[in-house]
């Protein structure tokens, strides 16, 4: 079976109107926290995707039913002590760096051993910035390399709340913490900086007794140990990481118009948004509604007849850790020179991203300078590609493959891009999606 694609003609203008799937954090997140819940939570427009599979086939080892009637998903939640655990379990978070990181959270009370693996991506990525924090609740930890998976964990029945600094922009550690705290005794307490605060609005939604106060650069929350979990009913929306492939087709093709229903628009991920806007992209949010505690609204997007460079803020770096690599193809076409400082949070993903952007841009032709953890990119508003360019060997991370869809799609030249069934992951039916834009 062909595991590529191949691209060679540029989209033309358009006017469309789209949905797309469910927000892959959320979902994770209901996921987990109704398999503590007590009772039955039901999911509508839960993410099909692989690592939301994964999520619920983790919740299953410990003795969680859980089905899909008519579209809704259903946990039978057994309690906040509801989990069975049992010797020599091995739960496999296969590509998703949030539920593989948020999960030992969640195990941190576990009287065996049990084994955490992933898929090669996963088992390259740094979970010593989970297991540090997570002993000092009193749990144990043996680690490959000291710092990847495969790795074990031991509980305690003995937990006790801790101090916890986290100073990256991180929420997976964040809200790792957070959900270890809820087992512990004692109160813990986090200070955080600035990250996408999902786990919290779920947490006061369940008034769950988790109290945060935000300060200008970071968060102060404070953990308690929890009782019961009431059940979650859930409509999830859109992703806005999803949505931003379709935001940046639009913003790099003039006077197209796009119109993306229902988007999650957590102040914590409309980075795309804020950047974009600033380069000059015209983008309006209509409709907008409250819901559980997140907001959401319909995306419109106005193709631009001219892109600005950017200088972009640090501060917008974890709204839109998730988007630079789509965020960087607008600067390629740039007026000017753009700059992207602080980024080193873009190399703890799936794979080595800033790596891969200044890749696709160099096959593209556009000039970079790329440091450690910054990139400067020489936008050229009137790039043509005429030549072949081959993408591949990028650890299946389906961001990289989708953003150079995209980049074929808006460009030009001839591309050959491998790996499709990365999109599985997180955005099974992306390229369905864009068949109502084109063939492919």
């Amino acid at each position: 079976m062909v595991n590529s694609i191949i691209i060679n003609k540029k989209i033309k203008k358009f006017k469309k109107t789209i949905t797309v799937s469910g927000d892959k954090s959320i979902s994770i997140r209901w996921v987990l926290l109704s398999s503590l819940a007590n009772g039955i939570s039901k999911s509508k427009n839960l993410l099909m995707s692989e690592d939301v599979f994964a999520a619920i086939n983790c919740i299953r080892k410990f003795g969680i039913k859980v089905i899909f009637t008519n579209g809704v998903c259903k946990i039978f939640g057994k309690g906040i002590n509801g989990y069975k655990y049992k010797k020599n379990i091995v739960i496999n978070a296969k590509n998703s760096g949030t539920l593989g990181r948020l999960i030992l959270g969640f195990l941190i009370n576990t009287p065996y051993s049990i084994k955490l693996i992933g898929d090669k991506s996963l088992s390259k990525r740094d979970f010593k910035r989970i297991s540090d924090p997570l002993s000092k609740f009193g749990a144990k930890f043996k680690l490959t390399k000291n710092k990847n998976l495969p790795l074990k964990i031991s509980g305690s029945e003995k937990l006790k709340g801790i101090n916890y600094l986290e100073n990256r922009g991180s929420a997976q550690c964040k809200s790792t913490v957070i959900f270890a705290g809820m087992r512990a005794y004692g109160t813990t307490y986090i200070k955080a900086k600035k990250s996408r605060d999902h786990t919290e609005l779920l947490c006061k939604y369940l008034h769950l007794p988790v109290l945060v106060r935000k300060k200008k650069n970071y968060d102060l929350i404070k953990i308690k140990k929890i009782r019961k979990i009431n059940p979650l009913n859930y409509d999830i929306p859109a992703d806005i990481s999803s949505s931003a492939f379709f935001i940046v087709l639009a913003a790099l093709n003039y006077k197209s118009k796009l119109v993306i229903r229902n988007v999650n628009i957590n102040p914590s991920r409309i980075g795309i948004i804020k950047i974009l806007s600033k380069m000059g992209v015209k983008i309006k949010l209509t409709n907008k509604k409250k819901y559980k505690g997140e907001k959401k609204a319909d995306i419109n997007v106005i193709g631009p007849k001219s892109i600005k460079p950017i200088n972009c803020p640090t501060k917008l770096n974890s709204e839109a850790i998730d988007e630079f690599l789509v965020i960087f193809l607008v600067a390629a076409k740039a007026k000017g020179v753009s700059y992207f400082k602080n980024l080193e949070e873009l190399n703890q993903k799936e794979s080595p991203r800033l790596k891969w952007g200044h890749k696709i841009l160099n096959e593209m032709g556009i000039k970079t300078v790329v440091k450690k953890n910054s990139i400067k990119i020489f936008g050229n508003p009137e790039l043509k590609i005429k030549k072949n360019i081959v993408i591949k060997n990028f650890l299946k991370d389906h961001r990289v493959f989708m953003s150079s869809v995209i980049a074929a799609l808006s460009f030009g030249g001839s591309w050959e891009i491998h790996d499709k069934d990365s999109i599985k992951t997180s955005f099974p039916n992306f390229l369905e999606i864009l068949n109502q834009f084109r063939d492919i």
